[in-house]
């Protein structure tokens, strides 16, 4: 990997406003709204630095399209843990492999009096009309996404202490409900389902619809979730909640790596939520559901990103993707049939594609929970060394795939927008914020979905960090 994309891509980004970003090519008429990107925007503080890509302090992007121009703004979250920085220029608050310098009787302390970062720079989900910035805390913060300034502190559950939550809650507007995973730390610990009614603007913590106990959690950053149930995917990367409870390590370097445990699968009713099943798979891991759906079999089918095991964790932190023989392992698409009746049987991943692909986006607001899906987008890696540094279509039903790649380029997730009207799947665009790291700056990147050819691109003077996940609101997000 080159010095220059160490230093681009993971050093800081500065908080600009633009009007006019210049357009290269010709963006579709019909597309209109804003893409609201979340991720780090620095990981120094002072002459301290972050351990970790997924650390760092958050900052978010907003990249506005209207008739053909572009508009670009970002801006740091005003938390606790940004404020500590920027006043005492040190890092104050543990992060997901960092954690500050404190004295052997502060680290004790911290058990009765804990600090937990509010740096929400995972993902964006509007929930109940509210606009929030998801981090795997159980603090969700809460911005404008006109003038991204941040406007409070919210939460999927009443404490800050001892939760965990993923940060890609499931949306339903048909049935007016966004559901999320928490797990509760505690001598015995819980998975608790909790739910949302997005009629209520005035709730956000909701109803708890289902729960299950555990001894050793898993990490688990997402979930699955299909017309009828809930999917809970355990992983054999699991923790002894005392070890967290006593913050003797940075959080992810409490788990451990139990293979022989298997890859476990709870099932749930997502209505009454009541516990339908349980089996065991071949030990994998996965950061990434792609979908799940209720097979006329009686089954439940869920697709994910998988890993043969956790090591992709450790290839993330930053003093190894700074090495010019990086080496990110591939995640690959696979598939999961979990029958919810007849013998306890041990199930295996169906490999659905040979290609690497990661933080995997579909048209979800038309076939999440369909058995219909057909086109996932993602990162690559061209090589067997590097980062992430072509787009990728993986079509399930013919099992062809297309690549986006230029050289000394590193795109980020490719979100798909759909054409209004529209009756292929892949008929629209693909949106995509591309580091270039010969030059030292970024751009948003258009790509035609069905072709995965070049439309168009948005050029900034300066780089976009390397960040992770965002939506994209044809509505025009308002205050």
């Amino acid at each position: 990997m080159s010095a220059d994309y160490a230093v681009h891509g993971f050093g800081e980004s500065p908080e600009v406003t633009l009007d006019d970003v210049p357009v290269r090519g010709e963006l579709p008429r019909w597309l209109t709204g804003s893409l609201l990107r979340n991720g780090p925007g620095t990981f120094r503080v002072g002459t301290q630095r972050y351990r970790h890509w997924f650390d760092g302090l958050a900052m978010l992007h907003r990249f506005t399209i209207d008739d053909g121009r572009v508009s670009y703004a970002n801006r740091f979250l005003e938390t606790e843990s940004y404020r500590a920085a920027r006043d005492e220029g040190r890092i104050a608050y543990p992060e997901f492999a960092t954690d500050p310098c404190r004295s052997l009787f502060a680290r004790a302390m911290a058990v009765f009096d804990p600090q937990v970062t509010d740096s929400a720079k995972v993902n964006i989900a509007r929930v109940a009309e509210h606009y929030l910035a998801l981090a795997e805390t159980p603090i969700q913060v809460e911005f404008d996404p006109q003038t991204l300034r941040t406007v409070g502190v919210t939460g999927w559950d009443t404490s800050t202490f001892g939760r965990m939550t993923t940060v890609h809650p499931h949306l339903d507007e048909a049935r007016h409900e966004a559901i999320n995973l928490v797990t509760r730390y505690n001598a015995v610990s819980n998975y608790v389902f909790r739910r949302v009614d997005t009629r209520d603007p005035g709730l956000l913590q909701g109803e708890t619809i289902a729960s299950r106990p555990v001894r050793e959690p898993s990490y688990i950053h997402s979930f699955g979730m299909s017309a009828r149930h809930l999917l809970l995917v355990e992983f054999p990367l699991v923790v002894n909640p005392l070890a967290l409870l006593l913050w003797l390590r940075p959080y992810i370097e409490n788990f451990r790596w139990k293979p022989e445990r298997g890859t476990r699968i709870h099932v749930f009713d997502r209505e009454s939520g009541a516990h339908v099943r349980s089996m065991t798979a071949d030990p994998f891991f996965a950061f990434h559901h792609v979908n799940a759906y209720d097979d006329e079999d009686g089954s439940v089918v869920v697709d994910l990103v998988a890993y043969d095991d956790a090591s992709v964790i450790e290839s993330f932190y930053l003093h190894r993707l700074a090495e010019p023989d990086v080496r990110i392992p591939p995640g690959t698409l696979r598939r999961l049939r979990v029958p919810l009746d007849g013998p306890d049987v041990r199930l295996h991943a169906e490999e659905r594609s040979p290609i690497g692909i990661e933080l995997p986006n579909v048209d979800y607001a038309r076939f999440n929970t369909s058995p219909e899906l057909r086109y996932v987008y993602g990162v690559g890696v061209r090589g067997e060394r590097g980062f992430y540094d072509r787009l990728v279509k993986v079509d399930l039903a013919g099992g062809e795939t297309a690549t986006w790649h230029e050289a000394d380029c590193y795109p980020g997730e490719g979100v798909f927008v759909g054409r209004p009207g529209r009756h292929a799947q892949d008929d629209g665009v693909v949106l995509s914020v591309v580091l270039d790291a010969a030059v030292g700056t970024s751009f948003l990147l258009v790509l035609d979905a069905a072709s995965f050819t070049e439309l168009a691109r948005a050029e900034l003077p300066h780089p976009v960090l390397l960040g992770y996940h965002g939506q994209f609101y044809g509505d025009r997000p308002s205050a």
